[in-house]
């Protein structure tokens, strides 16, 4: 399966630009790479994250699920929608919106854990449900940002048998270090590829730090970036990963029932 990840330096607060911004940088990476799949990055609508969210945020997510569908159904392309700032009802929500090939949305999630440091969890409501689904028959997850630091959280989907972890995110200087290491743990624990995408740029009070990687089940670096703007792509062989599961059963040899969690 082919995958694309598009690094970008988002506009803060300005949703018309970025609509017209992903639009762009989907159909370029499109043509150019030839992906199954094309991931997008956290907050890309709005950036992470304005006061005026009752301005800005996509209601009901509709203009976003209007945009990434006709994508989608237009060049055949499975689409991870990274995240957008939603409104449904009277809540904000880190949402993220999937399609399949023929533009179908098949996964909805929000964003389970908040970043209390910098008081997300103040402005938006937290979801509550496992970001795992299919493409092309192959079965993904979705974890956002802040989510990668839950073990037990992507543990959950390695559980329910994800090949691959897809994660947008919005993560700012200095915590470059702690960004590339938690994305390799996560491969190598769970026996996944990890397609992590993070933003580039800033904003008035933040400086998104990039470093965008795709990783083997071993933690093997498939492809990388620094802190321009580019696109990542990377052919991850699936049958590689069956053999290295083979070799290091971690989950046969798991013991659950001294696991404790609280």
């Amino acid at each position: 399966m082919k995958v694309s990840a598009i690094q970008l330096a988002i506009q803060f607060n300005d949703p018309e630009k970025n609509y017209t911004l992903i639009e762009n940088k989907v159909i370029e990476t499109i043509n150019n790479e030839k992906p199954d799949v094309v991931l997008l990055p956290e907050m890309w609508n709005v950036s992470f994250f304005p006061d005026n969210l009752n301005e800005t945020a996509d209601v009901e997510g509709k203009h976003t699920k209007d945009l990434l569908s006709r994508l989608a159904r237009s060049y055949g392309v499975n689409i991870v929608g990274g995240s957008v700032a939603t409104k449904i009802a009277d809540n904000f929500y880190n949402t993220s919106y999937s399609f399949n090939r023929e533009g179908e949305l098949v996964h909805t999630y929000h964003k389970v854990h908040l970043f209390s440091p910098a008081m997300e969890h103040e402005t938006f409501t937290a979801g509550n449900t496992l970001g795992v689904f299919e493409l092309d028959g192959v079965k993904v997850g979705v974890a956002t940002c802040y989510d990668l630091r839950f073990v037990e959280w992507i543990r959950m989907m390695a559980l329910e048998g994800i090949e691959i972890l897809f994660v947008p995110a919005a993560w700012p200087h200095p915590r470059v270090f702690p960004w590339q290491t938690l994305q390799r743990a996560r491969a190598i624990e769970n026996q996944v590829f990890v397609v992590g995408l993070n933003s580039v740029g800033v904003t008035d009070t933040l400086s998104f730090c990039g470093h965008s990687m795709i990783l083997s089940p071993l933690g093997e670096t498939l492809s990388e970036a620094f802190e321009e703007e580019t696109v990542l792509t990377a052919d991850l062989d699936l049958d590689s990963r069956k053999e290295i599961r083979e070799q290091i059963n971690v989950f046969n040899d798991r013991r659950p029932e001294l696991y404790e969690m609280n």
